[in-house]
C-alpha cells in the first residue's frame, strides 16, 4: 500500500512543506506541516505556493493537470487566458455554458488536446471557470492527464468497465441494494452535481435547503452553480416546516454526519417532513460510511466521496451516487440520471479504486476502533476543551447498522485557543494536510483551510478557527497516542 510508510514516517516537519501525501503522482493531499504554512497557503504566499508538489485536486491543479494546461496554452499564444481540462465534451460544454452565463462578453472556447477537452477562457471568465472546476468536481483526473501526456498507459475499455462493475457490486453489497441503482463519478462533488441536475428536472428553478453546518462545497455547489441554497443551522421542526412550506426547495441536503462538527440531523423526521411536501432528500454519507450507517430507508439520493475511506490510499478521486430503492422518485430518477449525467469514473481511476477498496469492509472497522480509542483518550486530557465525534449524536446512532462504528473522523478544541492549537499542530508528528479517510492519520486546522475568507461567518455559525480536525489512521495505538501526548505537552 502506498501510504504504509507514512504510518511510521509521517510528513510533519517544516522541511516537508509541499510534499505530496502520499508519495504518488496522484496524491490528493499535500503537507502543510505548520500553522503558518496553512495561512501562507490561503494567502497565496509565493514561498508556500512554489513549494507545493501536490494539491487537493478540486482546489487546484495536480502537477499533471497543470502540465496539460500549460501545453494547451502554448498553442493559444495569450498569457491572459487560463485552461481547464475536462475528460469529455459534455462536461466541458457545461463549464462553457456556466462561464458564458456569468460573462456573456468573455471569450470562452473548447479545444481538444491529447484526448482531453480543454476549456480556454479569458481573464474575465477565469473566476467562473475556477468556481465551476472546484464546486462541480467534473474536471479531468490526474490519471487521465498522465495518459494524455504518455506518462501512463491507457487501460482497455473492457478493463475499465469490469472494474466499475466490480465497484458497483461492492457498493451494492454494502448499501444493501441492486447495483443498477449506483452510478460512479470522478468525485463526490460530481455525484452531487448529477443529483442536483436530476432534481432540477423534477423541481425546476428552486433553491435547495442545507441543514446543519456543511462541508464547504456541499453548500457552495447549489449556491453558486445551480439555483441557490439556503443554510438552516439548527431549525426546530416547527420552524423547518414553516420554511419548507414557504420556500418549497428543490431538495433538502444533509450530511451524515456534518463536516467538521460531526453532528447528524434527525433523518427519519426530516425525510417525513420533506416527503409530505413532495420534496426529495439528498444525503452525504462520506464521513459516516455506508458500512456504519444505513441512510437508504430515508434519503432519496445518497452521494459519497469514494476518495476518502472507501479508497483509503489518498491517491484516487472518485464518487458514487445511489438511488434509494424506497424513494418515491426511484423510477423517475433511474430514468433521468443517465440523461443528465456528464461524468463517469474513468477506466484508469476505476481500476485503481477497485484494487484499493478490496479490503474496505475490514479496514473501516479498524479505522472506527482507532478513532474511538484516540477520541476517548483526548477527552480525558486536561488540555482538551471539547471533542466532537458522532458517538455524541443520538441521531447518528439511529442510523447505525448492527455492530457498526462511528467512522474515522473527530474534531477538537484546546484550552488556550488559537495560540495553543498552533503550538500543538506544529509539534504533532503525524501527516498534516487536507482530506480524510486514509490509512495514515491526517490532521488539519479545517476551518482555516475551508473558510479562511469567511472566518467570522464560520464563528457566528459556532465553528471556531482554532478547531483541529483529525482523520485517524492505522498507526500502532500506543505510538499514536504518544505522539498526541507529546504535542499536547509542548
Amino acid at each position: 500500500m502506498i501510504g504504509n510508510n507514512l504510518l511510521s514516517d509521517p510528513l510533519w516537519e517544516a522541511k516537508h512543506l509541499g510534499q505530496a501525501i502520499p508519495q504518488s503522482p496522484h496524491a490528493v493531499s499535500v503537507a502543510l506541516p505548520r500553522w503558518q504554512d496553512v495561512i501562507a497557503y490561503e494567502e497565496k504566499d509565493p514561498y508556500c505556493i512554489n513549494a507545493l508538489q501536490a494539491i487537493y485536486p478540486r482546489f487546484g491543479f495536480n502537477p499533471l493537470i497543470k502540465l496539460i494546461a500549460k501545453k494547451a496554452l502554448v498553442f493559444q499564444e495569450n498569457e491572459s487566458q487560463s485552461v481547464w481540462p475536462y475528460p469529455n465534451i459534455n462536461s466541458a460544454k457545461k463549464a462553457k455554458e456556466y462561464c458564458q452565463k456569468l460573462n456573456s462578453n468573455s471569450e470562452v472556447i473548447i479545444q481538444e488536446f491529447s484526448g482531453l477537452q480543454c476549456l480556454i477562457v479569458d481573464d474575465k471568465a477565469t473566476p467562473a471557470a475556477k468556481a465551476f472546476w472546484q464546486h462541480t468536481g467534473l474536471g479531468a483526473s490526474s490519471r487521465q492527464a498522465a495518459i494524455a501526456l504518455n506518462k501512463e498507459k491507457a487501460p482497455s475499455i473492457n478493463e475499465g468497465e469490469a472494474a466499475r462493475n466490480s465497484i458497483r457490486k461492492r457498493l451494492a453489497k454494502i448499501y444493501g441494494c441492486n447495483s443498477d441503482l449506483i452510478q460512479l463519478h470522478p468525485s463526490g462533488m460530481a455525484a452531487l452535481t448529477t443529483a442536483l441536475e436530476a432534481l432540477r428536472e423534477i423541481r425546476p428553478r428552486k433553491a435547495a435547503f442545507q441543514l446543519g453546518f456543511p462541508y464547504v462545497d456541499v453548500l457552495k455547489l447549489p449556491q453558486v452553480i445551480f439555483d441557490g441554497s439556503e443554510l438552516l443551522l439548527n431549525p426546530n421542526p416547527i420552524e423547518l416546516a414553516k420554511q419548507l412550506d414557504q420556500k418549497k426547495p428543490s431538495a433538502v441536503i444533509v450530511e451524515l454526519p456534518s463536516n467538521p462538527m460531526l453532528k447528524c440531523v434527525d433523518l427519519p423526521l426530516i425525510t417525513k417532513m420533506a416527503h409530505d411536501r413532495g420534496i426529495p432528500v439528498i444525503a452525504d454519507d462520506t464521513i459516516g460510511s455506508a458500512i456504519n450507517i444505513d441512510p437508504l430507508p430515508y434519503a432519496d439520493l445518497v452521494f459519497s466521496s469514494l476518495t476518502k475511506s472507501f479508497a483509503g490510499q489518498g491517491d484516487i478521486m472518485a464518487g458514487s451516487l445511489t438511488i434509494s430503492p424506497k424513494s418515491p422518485w426511484k423510477e423517475v430518477l433511474k430514468e433521468i440520471i443517465p440523461l443528465v449525467s456528464v461524468s463517469n469514473l474513468s477506466d484508469s481511476d476505476a481500476i485503481a479504486l477497485q484494487k484499493a477498496s478490496k479490503d474496505v469492509t475490514s479496514r473501516i472497522p479498524e479505522l472506527n476502533k482507532a478513532c474511538i480509542n484516540l477520541k476517548n483518550r483526548l477527552e480525558a486530557h486536561p488540555d482538551v476543551a471539547r471533542v466532537l465525534h458522532p458517538a455524541q449524536c443520538p441521531n447518528f446512532q439511529l442510523l447505525m447498522k448492527p455492530n457498526a462504528g462511528f467512522g474515522c473522523l473527530f474534531s477538537f478544541e484546546l484550552h488556550g485557543g488559537v495560540s495553543k492549537a498552533e503550538r500543538f499542530y506544529n509539534s504533532l508528528k503525524v501527516c498534516k494536510g487536507p482530506s480524510l479517510g486514509t490509512i495514515f492519520t491526517l490532521v488539519c486546522p479545517y476551518v482555516l483551510l475551508a473558510h479562511y475568507n469567511e472566518l467570522n461567518w464560520a464563528k457566528q455559525c459556532g465553528v471556531p478557527s482554532s478547531l483541529i480536525r483529525v482523520s485517524v489512521g492505522l498507526e500502532a495505538t500506543e505510538d499514536l497516542w504518544d505522539r498526541f501526548q507529546k504535542a499536547l505537552n509542548n
